[in-house]
C-alpha cells in the first residue's frame, strides 16, 4: 500500500514520518501557536500524537496529515480530517483541523491545506458534512472556517470534556460545511 499524499499548488499533505517529530515539537512548544489549544507539549506527548494520527490513517484512511512545503520540503504543521472527539456534540463525525508553525501564518497555507482536506473529505467520505471546533477567542481559526464557507451552529456550543473546569479554553464553538449537491 502506498503512503498517503495529497498535493496542492504549494503544499503536500502526507503521511507522518519519523523526521516530523522535532518540527512538530517546536510548533507545539510555541506559546503563540498553543495560545488557544492548551498547554505546551513535550516530546512524549508529540510522539503519542503522531502515533494517534498514524493509527487513524491505518484504520480510517485519513487523519491530520503532515504539511510539507513543495519549495523546500519543510514540514509546516498539519491539516486533515479525523473523527470529532468524544464529548463534542458531533462526536465521531469528520472534523477538519489544522496547526501551523507561527512563521507560516498569514501566507495562505492553512487555507490551501484546509480546502484540499475538505475536497478530499467530500470525494472520499460518505458524510454529508465536515465539522470543526475551536474556542470562541480563536478568531484566526473560526475566521478561516468562515472563509472556507463553514457555518457556525450556536446551538452546539459546548464545554469540552477534555479541558479542565475553570480554563478559559473550556468553552468551544462548532462549525460545519455541508456537502455540495449538484
Amino acid at each position: 500500500m502506498s503512503e498517503f499524499r495529497l498535493e496542492t499548488d504549494r503544499l503536500v499533505l502526507r503521511a507522518w514520518q519519523d523526521s516530523d517529530l522535532l518540527p512538530l515539537l517546536a510548533i507545539c512548544r510555541d506559546p503563540r501557536v498553543m495560545e488557544f489549544l492548551g498547554p505546551l507539549q513535550d516530546e512524549d506527548e508529540i510522539c503519542a500524537a503522531i502515533g494517534r494520527q498514524r493509527a487513524h490513517q491505518a484504520t480510517l484512511g485519513h487523519c491530520y496529515w503532515a504539511i510539507e512545503r513543495k519549495l523546500d520540503a519543510e514540514m509546516l504543521g498539519f491539516c486533515g480530517i479525523q473523527p470529532e472527539p468524544e464529548g463534542a456534540p458531533v462526536a465521531g463525525l469528520p472534523d477538519i483541523g489544522w496547526r501551523l508553525g507561527f512563521a507560516h501564518w498569514g501566507k495562505g497555507y492553512a487555507r490551501e491545506a484546509a480546502q484540499a482536506s475538505l475536497d478530499w473529505g467530500f470525494a472520499n467520505l460518505s458524510d454529508e458534512a465536515i465539522w470543526a471546533i475551536t474556542v470562541p477567542a480563536n478568531a484566526r481559526s473560526w475566521g478561516l472556517m468562515e472563509r472556507l464557507g463553514m457555518r457556525r451552529h450556536h446551538d452546539l456550543d459546548f464545554d469540552h470534556p477534555n479541558v479542565p473546569d475553570g480554563s478559559p479554553l473550556k468553552r468551544h464553538i462548532t462549525y460545519s460545511i455541508a456537502r455540495q449537491t449538484s
